[in-house]
């Protein structure tokens, strides 16, 4: 446990894509510092699982299905949550999606369907969110999620892209948002040991372990820990910045040899 057991405790925080890996682990460290939680995603049977394990941690939540890139979806989305707490002080947007794909074989399709959810959608969900809570609440904590290292990733051209959109719009929203005392932060978590990792080549990720300073992968409670530290009184001075949760991987780069030239010099 790395918060006291009251940390957070009277916040309430809603975290998209809460089904499994960083949004599950995110869910559960706010649970386990106090607050109330509300979960979103696609697929309402991981999103139970994470229901019973914020209860079973001694936590209240409140888990919804929800497709978030529709905007009635995400309207009705927030008016459930503030119907059941009344407000949101903490929105994490860890919803998002990707591939691995040569840059020149992603289509349009492809490109706008990782845009779609890891842009488009975060920021529909951070409008309804601060129009209908923060903002007439004067406050609150909206915590977006990049990527490290933050240069750009071989294969991840499309969600690349996207991380830097919204790293950029945190720190816009900082600065703009001030006024109302919401802060805005980005966490950019490094290569995480979780589900998501399943689907990729086993070559491709020891190629990303091999490039961490600290020789192992992350895990989801690390990141976890960060977001739920920021939305405490610690972190209450903490606003218009990215934190780097990666082992040291941006630091360093890539760590692996450049792709050969293709057809000698």
């Amino acid at each position: 446990m790395s918060l006291a057991a009251d940390a957070n405790a009277g916040r309430v925080a809603l975290v998209t894509g809460g089904g499994s890996g960083i949004g599950r682990a995110t869910a559960l460290a706010f649970a386990r510092s106090g607050a109330r939680v509300a979960v979103c995603g696609r697929r309402p049977e991981p999103l139970e699982e994470t229901r019973a394990l914020v209860e079973a941690a001694g936590g209240e939540c409140l888990a919804v299905a929800a497709d978030i890139r529709e905007p009635d979806a995400v309207g009705a989305l927030v008016g459930e949550v503030l119907e059941r707490f009344g407000t949101v002080d903490v929105l994490v947007n860890n919803a998002g999606g990707q591939f691995v794909a040569p840059a020149e074989k992603i289509s349009d399709n492809g490109w706008r369907a990782v845009e779609r959810v890891t842009v488009d959608a975060t920021w529909g969900v951070t409008r309804t969110v601060a129009e209908r809570a923060m903002i007439p609440g004067r406050g609150g904590l909206i915590v977006f999620i990049g990527f490290s290292p933050r240069r750009g990733t071989p294969g991840m051209a499309h969600a690349a892209a996207g991380r830097a959109a919204v790293e950029n719009l945190a720190a816009g929203l900082a600065l703009e948002w001030s006024r109302h005392r919401i802060r805005s932060v980005c966490v950019a978590p490094g290569s995480i040991r979780s589900e998501g990792l399943d689907g990729y080549d086993p070559e491709l990720v020891a190629g990303w372990e091999r490039s961490i300073p600290l020789g192992r992968l992350g895990r989801a409670e690390e990141v976890a820990s960060v977001i739920a530290f920021l939305a405490s009184a610690g972190g209450a001075y903490i606003t218009g910045t990215t934190i780097v949760v990666d082992g040291g991987a941006d630091a360093w780069g890539m760590g692996e040899p450049p792709p050969p030239v293709e057809g000698g010099a």
